[in-house]
């Protein structure tokens, strides 16, 4: 805690060691790195959910050009950041606008200085991280100007949400076969199974892919759609001024390379609609700094402009520091402004959302729910298992195979109930028992590696039984997040508008008209899946066509 009278504590700044983390001396003092800091708004953003239409086709959005000057950044407060740098030994890299940011770069000690803290490198089971402890102090003349500061402290948030882990057994598609590895299903299978429509291709869309780490190969990507049969979408990758690259590695199997994550993203929101422009947007690491970086890059991109955003990357929610949580709900609701709808993985840790003896960071037995899918303005995507599929009939579960896998969801303990949950009957938070709030997930799909993705990566085909050991289908609702986004790209296309903010719409659809499969079978350890939106698989898996169809239709007809 600063003793300084001239300093306040940026408000919910406040971090703890991780757990068994030991301090093992000071960060490098002639080492340079770079923290973010954002400010205020010039104007206070309304809320979407007080301003937008329910439905997608009455709404009108606000241009870039309208957000940037009423709710952009003031530029006297970027200057009173850069004022500040300058009196503390910093160097302002980047300045925007749009993304009410200033990055900054200098050394430790330059850093402990301004920001009243205390660096220390720490040792934990999952490494070796820059961190501190306490509170984030700033001048008084910033309060109120800066709303977050990130990148001091670099211990990773966010993993990715896919599943590779051991397989039950197989689904069936017809009548059940008993093979020791399951074949998997394509993309285009998953899509067919939950109807999506045919006559779109998502031509003049553009879906944006976010990633903290890995890569892709173009030829791999190409071989993977052609053999599918369908053109290869364009791909091509966001130039960020953040140090994120597209680099993928060579072992998929190392714990250490997401690049599974990657090639699963674009795969199959690629394959779910080839038409559409795939735009993927490289962040340098999982730390929180970074996430909330490319996340805002990614919104306020007007080259690019994208239409709907994918993130297959999250963190329990109590891992989150409220200043990072804070800010970034702030740019998922610029988004909604925008029209940008941003498909969000629940998480592959059932309702703990933290894996079982892990020593890097101990579950504590509660329940918990996947930031940022908690957000009330990112479509939260849970999952399900495919049990049959065929001759029209569909019949599926919630995705939990064993304790601390499968879908995440559950209820909100930092973000109360969005008013498109009121009638949704979302219960209190459990385990331990607390009030109401956002409920987790809005929707579902296959996320179960029992009827997983056929994946493509670094060379290696998932599922293969003849490789050593046999290599099963890729399972995680990180494969959700890109099949909605490709199914929104879809709707788009058909309704000549952006889907933005869906969720009013999609809560406002009755259930027995069929948009959605109701999933009732199964739980993801303290929820139970049941009729209606559940705390498993929200609303449930989509029936894409006669979801397109209801949001096509005007009220009365």
């Amino acid at each position: 805690m600063s003793n300084d009278p001239r300093y306040v504590a940026v408000q919910g700044s406040e971090k703890e060691p991780l757990p068994q983390a030991v301090v093992v001396g000071d960060p490098p003092a002639d080492e340079e790195f770079d923290v973010l800091v954002q400010v205020r708004r010039r104007n206070e953003l309304p809320s979407p959910l007080d301003t937008l239409a329910q439905q997608p086709r009455d709404r009108t959005y606000m241009s870039r050009e309208e957000h940037d000057a009423r709710f952009g950044a003031d530029p006297a407060d970027l200057q009173k950041v850069a004022d500040f740098a300058a009196a503390h030994g910093l160097t302002v890299v980047r300045s925007s606008v749009p993304e009410r940011s200033v990055t900054l770069r200098g050394t430790a000690p330059a850093f402990n200085r301004a920001f009243q803290v205390e660096l220390k490198m720490y040792e934990h089971p999952g490494g070796r991280y820059r961190g501190r402890t306490g509170a984030i102090h700033i001048p008084a003349e910033l309060d109120g100007i800066v709303t977050g500061v990130f990148g001091l402290d670099n211990r990773p948030f966010a993993r990715p949400r896919f599943h590779l882990g051991p397989i039950a057994e197989p689904a069936a598609v017809g009548p059940a076969v008993a093979t020791a590895v399951p074949e998997g299903f394509t993309p285009l299978q998953i899509a067919q199974f939950y109807n999506f429509p045919t006559d779109v291709s998502g031509k003049g869309q553009t879906i944006g892919i976010i990633e903290l780490g890995g890569g892709f190969r173009t030829e791999e990507l190409q071989t993977y759609f052609t053999n599918l049969g369908i053109t290869p979408p364009v791909v091509s990758v966001a130039n960020l001024p953040n140090g994120g690259t597209n680099n993928p590695g060579t072992d998929p199997l190392d714990p250490a390379n997401p690049d599974i994550e990657v090639m699963l993203d674009i795969e199959v929101a690629g394959a779910v609609a080839p038409g559409a422009h795939i735009v993927v947007y490289f962040a340098p690491d999982a730390t929180d700094s970074s996430f909330l970086d490319v996340l805002s890059q990614a919104v306020n991109d007007a080259v690019n402009d994208p239409d709907v955003i994918s993130i297959s990357w999250g963190g329990p929610e109590t891992t989150a520091t409220s200043q990072f949580q804070t800010n970034f709900d702030q740019v998922l609701q610029a988004a909604a402004h925008l029209g940008i709808t941003v498909c969000v993985a629940a998480g592959d840790s059932g309702s703990a959302d933290f894996p079982l003896n892990d020593p890097r960071r101990p579950w504590d037995g509660h329940a918990h729910v996947d930031f940022p899918a908690a957000s009330p303005f990112a479509l939260a995507c849970g999952g399900t298992r495919i049990l049959s599929a065929g001759n029209g009939a569909l019949d599926e579960e919630v995705w939990h195979p064993a304790p601390n896998v499968g879908t995440g969801g559950g209820v909100s303990r930092v973000f109360g109930l969005p008013s498109y949950q009121a009638q949704a009957n979302v219960p209190n938070s459990v385990n331990p028992p607390g009030g109401p709030g956002r409920g987790v997930p809005d929707v579902a799909g296959d996320a179960a590696q029992e009827s997983g993705y056929v994946v493509l990566c670094d060379g290696l085909n998932f599922p293969d039984p003849n490789h050593v050991p046999p290599l099963p289908p890729i399972g995680g609702t990180s494969a959700v997040a890109p099949l909605w986004a490709g199914l929104i790209a879809l709707i788009n296309e058909k309704l000549g508008t952006r889907s933005g903010l869906i969720q009013p719409a999609l809560y406002g659809l009755a259930p027995a008209l069929g948009a959605f499969h109701d999933i009732v079978k199964g739980n993801n350890g303290d929820y139970r899946a049941g009729p209606g939106w559940d705390a498993c698989t929200g609303l449930g898996t989509p029936d894409g066509q006669k979801l397109l169809n209801l949001l096509s239709v005007a009220p009365g007809q």
